[in-house]
């Protein structure tokens, strides 16, 4: 989903991760009463400094979007 679509639903944009810290990161915001959406990352959204780090493994890390349940 796109990330304007995505903000327009009520998501807002945390991080871009990837394991072992994702898997905790959706632990933590779930038990803290939110939705957790996991999107693909678009390198094109990352600045230079995070596109080199995370180029070798961008299938790997995703980007995490929280709204508060309903």
């Amino acid at each position: 989903m796109k990330k304007e679509s995505l903000e327009k639903e009520g998501w807002i944009r945390q991080t871009t991760i990837g394991e072992p810290r994702l898997s905790e990161i959706i632990e933590l915001y779930k038990s803290l009463g939110y939705e957790v959406s996991l999107e693909s990352v678009n390198p094109d959204d990352l600045d230079e400094e995070c596109r080199r780090c995370y180029e070798k493994e961008i299938n790997e890390v995703k980007t995490v979007y929280v709204r508060k349940k309903k």
